[in-house]
């Protein structure tokens, strides 16, 4: 256990207040992060890139795409080390939000990384890298130390955020980003129901427009909203929400419902979850909600299903760049405990070969993983839709990977991977939900074989 202790608190810790300048640097433009980024990278240089393995330049320059994203990856690093690590064990014990610690993510506490408006404009309050590669690797690294506190971030900054900052006017954008992008609210999106998960066009939710109040009267019933409720008691702060607004299947619109608005009240806390425990899960009842039509309604009445597809790519490599986060937390723990722990007189575990198989394969899958989940990222651009393919792809081979090198972990360390104080069986079980949320590993089957087939005789590249 010593050991154990020792190696996570092996990062090198600048002189200075890392925090503090932790913070400077995420609040710069992105095109004053070279400087910075190469200043930090040196400091942290002895602990040979924040001890990673070795690789390739290529390679390197593929998950650090630029300096920018050098910096943006060791600030997290530390962080992460400092402030995520050490509450994640009782947060999931105790199936409780750590929200002060999720607004240090914003720019609202002075010693905020500004990182829940990543993708939003600065003029918005956000930090303005528009860059799917900063997104995976935020994803990557939250999720190494507490994925559960990574997808509450992922519904605030991706889902709610990156959404009205894609689908928005510029009026909804000055008005309800800044707070986010600070952190003084926290918000998500509500698409799944009771009867309608991956079946989302069987939605009963609506929203039927009332002339004389110049509103949309929202009635329904939300499930499986992450941030639903922040404390156990009462809503969580901002949500965008589908409603059904028309007859054919296809007429979705989707509006912004706030906290207080008349009608709209927390359902139930989702509690005893097998994963995923420290983000809290809720139900959210809408009954005859008032949705102001001139400033509540994002993007084109009937039209949300471009929104919708919009945002779905970016979620999905963000819940793949999760479980390679997963996956090297599992990799780290169970090469370093095959290092500690002697049997049968020999040194180390490493000196069987059924050892050496569970470390040697989980190792090549999250490699492979990972190059495909940042060569995705590298080429998407956020404002656009049409990239279906891969990211079904991405999320579709690395959520099983990461639940397998989970796996592979426990059986490595045998009763103690069984165990809380060991993580990577909350590992285990938080990555059984990237199978499910954000689409299913069926869903992806079925999305990937209909554009598959709609190439034809084309070959692959």
């Amino acid at each position: 256990n010593n050991a154990k202790r020792r190696r996570h608190h092996t990062i090198l810790i600048c002189n200075l207040n890392q925090r503090t300048m932790l913070a400077s640097i995420a609040r710069r433009p992105a095109c004053t992060l070279l400087k910075r980024g190469q200043t930090l990278h040196r400091s942290l240089s002895t602990a040979s890139s924040i001890e990673t393995l070795t690789t390739s330049r290529s390679l390197e320059t593929l998950f650090n795409p630029t300096e920018d994203h050098l910096a943006l990856r060791s600030m997290l690093r530390t962080f992460v080390e400092r402030e995520v690590e050490p509450q994640a064990h009782e947060y999931n014990k105790t199936e409780t939000f750590n929200v002060p610690l999720f607004r240090k993510l914003g720019t609202a506490d002075p010693e905020g990384l500004g990182i829940l408006g990543l993708t939003v404009p600065e003029k918005f309050g956000g930090t303005g890298l528009i860059d799917a590669a900063a997104v995976a690797l935020v994803h990557e690294e939250l999720s190494y130390a507490d994925p559960a506190f990574c997808l509450s971030y992922l519904a605030h900054s991706l889902l709610f955020v990156n959404n009205l900052a894609v689908n928005g006017t510029d009026e909804q954008r000055a008005r309800f980003l800044p707070e986010a992008c600070a952190g003084s609210k926290i918000g998500g999106m509500c698409m799944s129901e009771p009867g309608a998960g991956t079946d989302v066009l069987g939605m009963k939710t609506t929203a039927v427009f009332d002339e004389n109040l110049n509103g949309f009267v929202l009635n329904g019933t939300k499930m499986w909203i992450t941030n639903g409720t922040l404390t156990g008691e009462g809503t969580g702060d901002i949500f965008l929400v589908y409603a059904r607004t028309g007859k054919n299947k296809m007429d979705i619109t989707q509006f912004v419902v706030e906290k207080g608005m008349e009608g709209f009240s927390l359902g139930q806390k989702i509690e005893d979850k097998l994963g995923m425990r420290a983000s809290n899960t809720a139900e959210l009842v809408f009954e005859n909600v008032l949705v102001p039509a001139d400033t509540h309604v994002i993007g084109n009445v009937n039209g949300a299903i471009l929104c919708m597809m919009r945002n779905l790519e970016i979620e999905r490599v963000g819940l793949a760049a999760m479980a390679i986060g997963i996956a090297r937390r599992c990799i780290d723990d169970m090469k370093q405990y095959a290092l500690e722990r002697s049997a049968f007189q020999s040194r180390d575990l490493y000196a069987f070969g059924q050892i050496q198989r569970h470390i040697a394969k989980s190792y090549a899958e999250y490699m492979a993983g990972k190059c495909y989940v940042y060569g995705v990222a590298n080429s998407l651009d956020l404002l656009t839709h049409g990239n279906g393919l891969d990211a079904d792809g991405v999320k579709l081979y690395s959520a099983p990977m990461a639940k397998c090198v989970a796996d592979r972990a426990i059986q490595v360390m045998g009763g103690n991977g069984y165990v809380g104080e060991y993580v990577v069986e909350r590992m285990w079980r938080d990555a059984k939900l990237l199978e499910i949320g954000g689409g299913t590993n069926e869903s992806h089957h079925k999305n990937m074989c209909r554009d598959l087939r709609t190439m034809g005789s084309n070959k692959l590249d």
